[in-house]
């Protein structure tokens, strides 16, 4: 079964990004604490949403979700149409192949279809095989002309500083095309 996940959800959550995280060998990456994933989720400015699959009855084997599936809402300039980019799809182990991806994989088409969101976009690993596997079988093709591009850390804030220091600079940072401006006299 997969559900809308709940604020309840939200240490669950937690510990499957850090398995998950463990998974595709960066432990150490998954800092993200339950007041900030709950606020992220269930906060009164929410960024993303989560889905939580439930295990199956008799194939449950444990406590807690199957997996879970994080989202938020993009924008493509081309299409004009918002869609959905998934930030982590995660199935515990012991729970593969029993069809949670696929379901929540499913339920995500549907939100975006019954929303009108054009794209369905992830991010996956080159040598993760399995999710591969599972992405090629539900029709996914890859975007092997586009690579994706991070900035993070201290060259983030080393670009951030540059902001100010231009010929147009008015010291207080650049709003973004949803902010009030504040005027400069």
């Amino acid at each position: 079964m997969i559900r809308a996940a709940t604020p309840e959800d939200v240490p669950a959550i937690q510990a499957m990004i850090r398995e998950l995280a463990a998974y595709e060998r960066a432990p150490q990456e998954a800092r993200a604490t339950l007041e900030q994933l709950r606020e992220a989720l269930f906060g009164p400015d929410a960024v993303a949403s989560a889905l939580i699959a439930e295990p199956d009855g008799a194939a449950g084997g444990g406590e807690g979700p199957a997996g879970f599936a994080l989202w938020f809402r993009n924008f493509s300039t081309w299409t004009g149409k918002p869609g959905m980019y998934l930030e982590d799809l995660y199935v515990r182990p012991e729970l593969r192949g029993g069809g949670h991806g696929k379901a929540l994989l499913a339920a995500l088409a549907a939100i975006c279809v019954e929303r009108g969101y054009e794209r369905f976009e992830w991010t996956v690993l080159d040598w993760n095989e399995q999710a591969l596997g599972v992405y090629r079988s539900i029709g996914a093709r890859p975007q092997d002309e586009w690579t994706v591009q991070r900035l993070s850390g201290p060259a983030l804030h080393a670009l951030a500083a540059r902001a100010g220091s231009g010929p147009d600079a008015t010291g207080g940072g650049v709003p973004s095309s949803n902010q009030t401006p504040t005027p400069t006299y």
